[in-house]
């Protein structure tokens, strides 16, 4: 089979679907106390990989949540999270020292906590919640060889829609989910490394050599920002990512200066057919500024029916792209030096 011939990111990475089909196993069964459908917010507390599921569920679902999900990534957190908020410590690790401050001031504040977290050895929110009797989503990582929390996201976006579900606070289909899936195979297997000049490729040979930044609509902004950090992580490329219609308010100015925008600059666009007509007229216009100014610009649409199938594509692609993007910088996509490095400094 072609995931045996893979190496650990591209094999974690190719499995995307099987880390959603993983965890829709794992979540059968999974309840919340009775206490826990009486909230009125949602904060997922989560550092770097481990805030990346929340990031896109919150942008991709922001108009079906029944409550306002916010995201914390801090040692503290704020006074008004109380017994009516639904406060999810997330860390793949378990070890993630903000998250455990976070969960321990979030338990002092009397919230109704959840961890969310793999199922790892020495995982020390694990064993906090179960001393103090906290619901548990554990998952098993089979599916992400590359034991990277930025290349799990399909555990851990399942994960966060069980509990949410759980809480009652969204509903989505078998169906959905089912066609979602198929979908993603089909766009997955056009992405491998045995598909020459595959789009996922072309578009990390054209975005080589420049600083990258990706153009969303609103309910693409926690993918854009999954990407960023995927690109940095795993391609060692510096990236940022802007979204409409704000940035129409502010960054079109900015393409002027410096001169050295011309070279160093591409931004990546991604089209919807989701997007309203308003939405899709201003990324059109957008698109002209950027030309006029020199800068570079690249497109590419997405396919998928739905806001969860363009969701989980965009997903996949980015991830692809940060793939071979690493194999033209000539770096290692798993190893982060120098974060490992700062970790070691802050000891």
């Amino acid at each position: 089979m072609l995931k045996d011939s893979l190496d650990p990111v591209a094999a974690s990475i190719y499995l995307l679907p099987d880390q959603i089909r993983d965890t829709l196993r794992q979540s059968k069964g999974f309840k919340l106390p009775a206490n826990y459908k009486k909230l009125t917010k949602v904060v997922v507390s989560g550092m770097g990989g481990s805030n990346l599921a929340a990031r896109i569920f919150a942008s991709l679902f922001e108009t079906d949540l029944k409550a306002p999900l916010i995201i914390n990534a801090d040692y503290e957190i704020p006074t008004w999270i109380d017994s009516k908020t639904l406060f999810i410590a997330s860390s793949y690790s378990g070890n993630t020292e903000e998250t455990i401050a976070a969960y321990k001031a979030a338990r002092k504040q009397k919230a109704l906590l959840v961890v969310l977290t793999a199922d790892t050895k020495n995982n020390t929110l694990l064993k906090l919640a179960r001393t103090d009797k906290v619901p548990v989503f554990s998952f098993t990582t089979h599916a992400n060889p590359s034991d990277q929390p930025r290349l799990a996201l399909g555990y851990s976006i399942f994960s966060l829609a069980s509990i949410l579900m759980a809480a009652g606070l969204i509903k989505i289909t078998t169906i959905a989910t089912q066609l979602a899936l198929t979908q993603l195979s089909k766009s997955g297997d056009k992405l491998t490394p045995d598909i020459a000049n595959n789009p996922a490729s072309k578009l990390a040979k054209e975005l080589a050599d420049c600083e990258i930044i990706t153009i969303t609509g609103p309910f693409l902004a926690g993918n854009a920002h999954a990407f960023r950090n995927q690109l940095n992580e795993n391609s060692k490329h510096r990236a940022s990512y802007l979204t409409l219609p704000e940035m129409n308010h502010y960054a079109l100015e900015g393409l002027a200066h410096p001169e050295s925008n011309k070279k160093n600059i591409a931004l990546l666009f991604i089209e919807s057919s989701l997007y309203s007509t308003r939405l899709q007229k201003r990324l059109t216009l957008t698109k002209q500024v950027a030309t006029k100014n020199g800068v570079k610009v690249l497109s590419h649409k997405l396919t998928g029916r739905t806001k969860l199938d363009q969701g989980l594509e965009l997903l996949q692609l980015g991830a692809w792209i940060t793939y071979y993007l690493a194999q033209s910088n000539q770096v290692d996509p798993i190893k982060i030096p120098w974060v490992d490095w700062f970790k070691k400094m802050l000891k």
